[in-house]
């Protein structure tokens, strides 16, 4: 499975150096060069990691860790430069998962970092959905099927990489296939918030979806929008 990770990095040269390694072992990587837009990429991107230097422009790094440690669930690390124990101590206590320096061995890297996302918890919809048909945990809805136990989507006989997050929110909206969903349901079950008027994460990320699944982004047939109430996934749109 591909796991999305926000990297926030002024470096470009150190970023997209560490992006290519990452992308080569299942973890899709967006750069993010400002501390001062962090938190709006973030919530963009609904990633399922967080990497943060501290020396940033705009923001630093550990002031970005406490803003974010209260509405996100997933890891933060601190990839940075820095060394001393205080910078150490005080990244871990405003929450941060992991404090990594950028002079760690590539290979180490990436293990501390799937470390970290083996204990991601993804969102566990009603237990009859997963169950699906004749008890069979996998559901198929004519040419997709999707198994929330491999976490594996196939459409139309080839496999779609998803993010944790991005999975979470097919079986979500698949496990109540027929029916609307609003953006409020969705947070809360995604994220455990309510939905304050303004927040687009949901609508972006739907937006990725189908465009993995081969959706029509002018006229859904899909993932399809009912206005002024939400979405809905169709039960006749995988044939």
């Amino acid at each position: 499975m591909t796991h999305r990770i926000v990297f926030v990095e002024d470096d470009a040269d150190l970023a997209e150096l560490i992006k290519d390694f990452l992308d080569r072992h299942e973890m899709e990587v967006v750069i993010e060069p400002r501390g001062d837009t962090a938190l709006d990429t973030i919530a963009r991107e609904q990633p399922d990691m967080v990497l943060l230097d501290i020396m940033l422009p705009g923001k630093d790094g550990l002031s970005i860790c406490r803003e974010l440690r209260p509405k996100f669930d997933g890891p933060i690390i601190m990839l940075t430069s820095l060394d001393s124990d205080m910078n150490q101590i005080l990244g871990l206590e405003l929450g941060a998962n992991d404090y990594i320096l950028k002079t760690t061995p590539p290979s180490v890297l990436v293990a501390r970092l799937r470390a970290q996302l083996r204990n991601l918890r993804p969102a566990q919809p009603a237990a009859e959905a997963q169950q699906g048909k004749g008890g069979s945990r996998k559901v198929v809805f004519g040419q997709l099927s999707i198994d929330p136990v491999s976490r594996d989507v196939v459409l139309a006989g080839e496999k779609i990489p998803l993010s944790t997050s991005d999975f979470d929110l097919l079986w979500l909206l698949a496990s109540h296939a027929g029916e609307t969903l609003n953006r409020d349901i969705l947070l809360k079950e995604m994220r455990g918030v309510s939905y304050d008027g303004l927040d687009r994460s949901i609508d972006v990320a739907i937006s990725r979806l189908r465009k993995k699944l081969g959706d029509n982004p002018s006229e859904p047939f899909r993932i399809k929008t009912v206005r002024n109430r939400g979405y809905l996934f169709s039960l006749s749109g995988w044939e």
